[in-house]
């Protein structure tokens, strides 16, 4: 059975005069431009809960001043939610003492930021340890692991360089290091790419991907960039105005966006790319082949299409021995000409 990691439940965090009135009444309802114009108050997390659980790489994506980096901050009281409940492995954040609060953030989580946050004068490796020194470790130890988290994230032969002579990638790479040195339960990323050039940036995120694999942290992922988040995360909570939008996995997001706002933005997504079989399979009819090569409902559409236009026979979309559905040519290409069609336009 799968645990519970994080839970945000009813959750806000308000800005301004009188903020503690706000969560919960008539002028918590109203629209951002309305609550200022009424209060002199913000809702930059307006009443917000969802669920991450263990091992999950957990997407919050909005635009500028959704709120999403407001809420990472809330989840270890780097910013005092205003109202509402964070538990961090079944324990009560807001209700922690200041000595078990520091304990959280030294043990427990762990922070990667956008602008790297690493001590100039110090050296990549000692960059990495300093989370360790923070706990009190001896050098000798502390060097060790940082030596071991050196090599996980392809630092090799850079530990006693000065970060100022590494690229940005390489600074990033030195961050996510620090991070993973203390050997976290929960890994907060907030937008830690989004200063990277697009190359940089995508290999940085496949690093993401590289190190979930190994190492099974659970993480949660800001960011602004619709792409990255359907790139990295199992699962992808939408931000607007403070509040949820829509809660899903990739594949649900591009294929039944909630409302007009995330519809706009996953219009330009390549649909093959995300959507899984499942959302392109049909009933067989009477005078369908039911013989053909079976795939399971997650296969990306884009890696059946050779399979599906290869077969002179339906694809069975089969899990557990249960026959879903069937995929045949023209299921595929409907997509893929939908996709051309969007490009074309």
């Amino acid at each position: 059975m799968t645990s519970t990691a994080v839970k945000v439940d009813n959750l806000w965090k308000v800005f301004g005069p009188k903020a503690a009135s706000i969560p919960g009444s008539e002028d918590g309802k109203l629209s951002p431009a309305a609550l200022r114009a009424k209060t002199g108050c913000v809702a930059a997390v307006n009443d917000v809960s969802f669920e991450v659980t263990q091992g999950e790489v957990f997407v919050v994506m909005g635009l500028s001043g959704s709120g999403k980096s407001t809420l990472v901050r809330c989840l270890t009281r780097l910013i005092e939610p205003t109202a509402g409940e964070v538990a961090i492995d079944g324990d009560d954040v807001r209700k922690m003492s200041e000595s078990a609060l520091r304990s959280l953030r030294r043990n427990h989580v762990a922070m990667v930021f956008q602008h790297f946050g690493l001590l100039p004068h110090r050296r990549v490796i000692d960059n990495i340890a300093y989370g360790l020194e923070v706990r009190g470790l001896g050098r000798k130890e502390r060097q060790a692991k940082a030596s071991e988290v050196l090599e996980l994230v392809g630092l090799t032969g850079n530990a006693n360089s000065y970060p100022n002579q590494l690229s940005g990638g390489m600074q990033q790479r030195v961050g996510l290091g620090r991070a993973l040195a203390v050997d976290p339960s929960l890994l907060l990323f907030d937008e830690p790419f989004s200063a990277l050039d697009p190359l940089i940036r995508r290999d940085m995120q496949n690093e993401v991907i590289r190190l979930h694999e190994e190492v099974g942290k659970t993480m949660v992922f800001i960011t602004h960039d619709l792409q990255e988040a359907l790139k990295l995360g199992d699962r992808i909570l939408i931000m607007r105005d403070g509040k949820v939008v829509q809660i899903g996995t990739p594949d649900e997001v591009v294929g039944a966006p909630a409302d007009d706002y995330v519809r706009d933005f996953v219009s330009e997504v390549p649909k093959s790319h995300v959507l899984t079989l499942k959302w392109v399979m049909r009933q067989p009819g009477p005078d369908d082949a039911l013989d053909g090569p079976e795939l399971p409902p997650d296969t990306i559409v884009q890696k059946a299409a050779r399979l599906v236009l290869d077969s002179d026979k339906p694809i069975k979309v089969v899990e557990n021995g249960k026959l879903l559905g069937i995929v045949c040519d023209d299921d595929i290409l409907r997509v893929i000409v939908a996709e051309d069609t969007s490009a074309d336009s």
